[in-house]
């Protein structure tokens, strides 16, 4: 086990982004990468992680839902949140797994904040709640121009990708002002890419902020 895997043990990383930045396949390559240098790592996604937040992701996700209000959405996604930390991320932290997770606050502050219209102290204040001082070490931004990122949609789309051009530009400068006001807790990727030259800048992001 190398210098770098050990920094990682009992971390709490976060990859997130827009819709289409490729989070899934670089998630999988990076959970892969350290499960074969022989760290446990826990993966987990939002929403969902849990047996409640699974059924939570249902009701979010489903286009036929489209007359939820955006402080329901808020909260529901901030419920099956609360749920992941507490049954999840906090006991695989506390046994000195590494946690990987697909979305996380970061995602409601630039759906539902900057992209919705809700404000971010509302958010904030809810999110200290849900995550109860449970906060990533790293969250990485995987940030896509909006052509790219519709040319890598799945065409059958959910209830959130369909909302259109205007939205997802919003979400995409909500992820990068986070980045700005929060240098010291988010790194940002140009997601726009090849794979693997993708891969590498998020081994040159980690190997910065876990061996310095």
């Amino acid at each position: 086990m190398d210098t770098n895997t050990v920094s990682l043990t009992g971390q709490f990383i976060v990859f997130d982004g827009p819709d289409g930045s490729g989070k899934s396949t670089q998630i999988n390559r990076f959970v892969q990468r350290y499960r074969e240098e022989g760290l446990v790592v826990k993966e987990v996604r939002e929403p969902g992680g849990s047996s409640i937040g699974e059924q939570i992701r249902n009701v979010l996700l489903d286009p036929i839902n489209e007359e939820m209000t955006l402080p329901c959405e808020m909260l529901l996604y901030m419920a099956s949140r609360a749920q992941l930390v507490e049954q999840e991320i906090r006991p695989a932290m506390e046994r000195g797994e590494l946690v990987v997770a697909d979305r996380f606050v970061s995602a409601t502050l630039a759906y539902q904040g900057t992209g919705g219209g809700l404000p971010v102290e509302w958010i904030q204040q809810v999110a200290e709640v849900a995550v109860a001082g449970c906060w990533p070490s790293l969250t990485l931004i995987l940030d896509v121009d909006a052509q790219t990122a519709a040319g890598r949609l799945n065409p059958l789309l959910d209830r959130m990708e369909l909302k259109g051009k205007e939205f997802h530009a919003k979400v995409r400068e909500g992820f990068l002002e986070q980045a700005k006001t929060w240098p010291e807790r988010y790194c940002v990727i140009d997601a726009s890419m090849d794979e693997n030259t993708v891969e590498q800048s998020v081994q040159n992001a980690i190997q910065k902020w876990f061996n310095e």
